[in-house]
């Protein structure tokens, strides 16, 4: 089954460059020029991925994000300048998946748009194969329904946030590299930055913690990565 992808991006030629090399792939692509179209578009075609540039008319990228996150886990990689990282931390934190900058190689971004539905693909296949449940201290995490519950009460993630979260748990009180949970998050052939994997650590934070800046169960190992522990007793 071919993968649809929504193209946001408002310069006309980097967006029709960028559905050819897509299609060239194999892809069914629809754009849009305008943050206001881009929502409608993602709610009417349901994509499997979208690609978002920031800077859109009549509605800002991260608006966009916020109304694609209100009702839809699909993958977004965001398109940002290159010297605005707080564009980066923003949009990650707000939900985004992976981002890329301007100026880019289409090399780049076919391999950033392979590596997140290929994720996406081995998340979707766990789902249906897996039943276990793991669980630490008040943390339950059922692979098999895809839930999480802390102390009983269901908290929702996002898919690479369950993926992360499950990396960890498995791990159950044994380090895990920071090389490791990328590749088994992101896929071994990632090759962007390592914030989108302390943004996300982040979240999960705010999601799991009673103090998410006193961490009970995601620890730290400076320098190398991070550990899930027993948490509190």
């Amino acid at each position: 089954m071919k993968r649809r992808i929504l193209v946001v991006e408002d310069e006309e030629a980097l967006a029709e460059s960028v559905r050819y090399h897509l299609e060239r792939e194999g892809y069914l692509v629809e754009t849009a020029t305008d943050g206001a179209t881009a929502v409608d578009l993602e709610r009417a075609s349901m994509p499997d991925l979208v690609l978002l540039d920031v800077m859109l008319p009549t509605m800002h990228g991260f608006d966009v994000l916020r109304a694609i996150r209100a009702q839809s886990s699909v993958p977004v990689i965001i398109v940002t300048a290159r010297d605005a990282e707080a564009d980066v931390v923003a949009g990650l934190e707000l939900g985004a998946d992976d981002y890329v900058t301007k100026p880019f190689s289409m090399r780049e971004l076919l391999s950033r748009v392979g590596a997140n539905l290929r994720r996406l693909e081995v998340q979707l296949g766990a789902g249906l194969a897996e039943d276990d449940v793991l669980e630490i201290g008040q943390v339950r995490l059922d692979i098999g329904r895809h839930e999480l519950a802390v102390d009983g009460e269901p908290v929702p993630l996002r898919p690479k946030e369950f993926a992360l979260l499950e990396a960890l748990m498995r791990r159950n009180g044994h380090l895990a590299t920071r090389g490791d949970l990328i590749s088994d998050v992101w896929g071994y052939d990632y090759f962007g930055d390592t914030k989108t994997l302390d943004v996300h650590i982040k979240r999960l934070r705010s999601k799991i913690e009673r103090d998410p800046k006193a961490p009970e169960y995601i620890e730290t190992v400076r320098g190398i990565g991070y550990k899930f522990s027993r948490g509190p007793t």
